[in-house]
């Protein structure tokens, strides 16, 4: 792994860091608005749901909020896959570098 993939890593691994966040937000905003939900509650409903825990304590109760809720786990799920990806690229990436650095200053 030379630098210009470890920038590579670490530079699509700021832009999907912001992902995650962006896509809570909107759900938080989502479920407060239109499910009535109180913004603790939006979260915590957020959060379960893109975790796939679903305690089902919390539902939607709209048609559109279930329609929403579907498409927000679907994009949610692949969204959080594609970080927890770039996290082990990028820890890969940390542990590797140092070791490939030295086999290279010693040829």
């Amino acid at each position: 792994m030379n630098q210009k993939e470890i920038d590579q890593i670490n530079a699509m691994f700021r832009v999907v860091a912001t992902a995650p966040l962006a896509v809570l937000g909107i759900g938080i905003l989502f479920y407060h608005v239109v499910e009535k939900l109180s913004l603790v509650d939006s979260l915590y409903f957020s959060v379960i749901t893109l975790t796939t825990v679903g305690y089902g304590d919390i539902t939607p109760h709209t048609t559109i909020g279930k329609i929403f809720t579907v498409f927000y786990v679907l994009i949610g799920i692949a969204i959080i896959g594609a970080f927890a990806n770039l996290m082990l690229r990028r820890t890969y990436a940390r542990r590797i570098a140092p070791h490939q650095k030295k086999e290279h200053e010693q040829k």
